[in-house]
């Protein structure tokens, strides 16, 4: 029995400036070119979700936000992962403030870390970051979605390619 996967990624919205935090990967599974992304990995076995959350953003952004500050906005159940080891639920955590300056601190697998307008997302972009983004800034309530359920995921439309 394959047990469920856990992801987890932080939107750092700087809503007076209109710009997220978006993290621009090198090399990736879901994508024949680089693409971009929010800061965010795997929860290791036994770490809170919220905990993995937060030292994820430090560890991809040099960005510093307390676990009990982030406010869980989606879940995305998707139904094959990066990796080709079956599925993952992603737990997306927003960020309304923290410490730090955006870096890059991870330059051997990403070729930039920045601050993108949030009302042009950059292209290409991994399909969960897009989903989990596009229904974070458009306000959506409901909470949860699915990626790879309804249909053969054909990854490339998502990111663009």
């Amino acid at each position: 029995m394959l047990s469920l996967r856990q992801a987890v990624c932080v939107i750092v919205h700087d809503e007076k400036a209109d710009m997220v935090a978006c993290v621009h990967y090198a090399n990736d599974s879901w994508s024949t070119v680089p693409a971009w992304t929010v800061p965010g990995g795997k929860a290791e076995e036994g770490e809170r979700l919220d905990q993995a959350a937060a030292r994820e953003l430090r560890e991809e952004a040099g960005l510093v936000v307390a676990a009990e500050e982030l406010r869980l906005v989606h879940t995305i159940q998707v139904r094959a992962g990066w990796d080709g080891k079956g599925p993952f639920l992603l737990s997306v955590f927003a960020a309304a403030s923290w410490q730090g300056e955006l870096t890059n601190t991870e330059p051997d697998k990403h070729l930039a870390v920045q601050w993108v307008d949030a009302k042009a997302l950059p292209t290409p972009m991994f399909p969960t970051s897009h989903a989990a983004l596009t229904a974070y800034l458009s306000g959506d309530d409901r909470g949860f979605s699915t990626y790879g359920w309804d249909s053969p995921a054909d990854l490339r439309a998502y990111v663009g390619a």
